[in-house]
């Protein structure tokens, strides 16, 4: 565990090609998040669930470890939707082109099938949140890809069951994308915070018309430009930036 923390320290520290992501604390109606903005026309986002000999990964540590014998390191990070017990998905998951989780179109119990619930979708040079089932008539090709639920923004609108009044808080972390896919913007309150005003931050305040929510009781981030590397129980998914040294001169 120290080795591995190490690692990830170090590697953190390594000059790279190009910036993990832009990493800050913005209050949006007196509650501060940690913001996570990625630039996807140069950033390498990947989802990551199991080693190469099919360990479940289950921290930022592991995968820091992970990369580092590709001769990489882990720019930013933060868990990517809910999973079973033994850390399975719960729906789609893609990591490198393969698919090891399908698509869960119907509703269901708990916040994973209060529908519509969404896909985070990876590909060269963007990345969106598709509405499931917008996601199954269009059959996207995504590099990576993890569904979670439920939408928080579904084309510039809140999810129609979110009530602002609501008293179901937690620390609360999801995604939003721009229209053009250029902008992945990752956040976590640093407070509970009920479904309805997490959605606003995503609309109103970053300006996202397409916003998923990853998670409420396993919220995590590893951002080295806020001294965070948050850990817990083990985690399933996790979406995060992969760097690599600059070449020398």
């Amino acid at each position: 565990m120290i080795r591995a923390a190490l690692a990830l320290a170090t590697l953190a520290l390594l000059p790279a090609v190009a910036q993990a992501a832009d990493c800050r604390t913005e209050a949006f109606e007196d509650v501060r998040y940690s913001i996570c903005e990625v630039d996807m026309r140069s950033a390498d986002l990947r989802v990551f669930l199991q080693s190469p000999d099919g360990e479940n990964l289950g921290s930022f540590s592991r995968v820091g470890t992970m990369l580092e014998a590709e001769g990489a390191a882990l720019g930013f990070a933060m868990n990517a939707g809910m999973y079973h017990s033994d850390r399975r998905p719960v729906g789609l998951y893609v990591e490198n082109g393969e698919q090891a989780a399908g698509l869960v179109e119907r509703e269901g119990p708990g916040n994973f099938g209060l529908l519509p619930n969404g896909v985070f979708c990876i590909r060269d040079g963007r990345a969106d949140v598709v509405e499931t089932r917008r996601f199954a008539a269009e059959a996207p090709q995504c590099r990576h890809a993890t569904q979670s639920g439920p939408m928080l923004v579904i084309d510039g609108a809140l999810h129609p069951r979110f009530l602002p009044e609501s008293d179901s808080l937690y620390v609360r972390n999801g995604v939003g994308t721009s229209a053009d896919g250029r902008r992945a913007v990752f956040a976590i309150s640093e407070a509970p915070v009920n479904f309805h005003s997490f959605a606003r931050l995503f609309r109103d305040h970053l300006d996202l018309p397409q916003a998923l929510y990853f998670d409420g009781n396993i919220s995590r981030l590893y951002a080295p430009e806020l001294n965070r590397s948050d850990i817990g129980f083990p985690m399933g998914p996790i979406v995060g930036t992969v760097r690599r040294p600059a070449p020398a001169e």
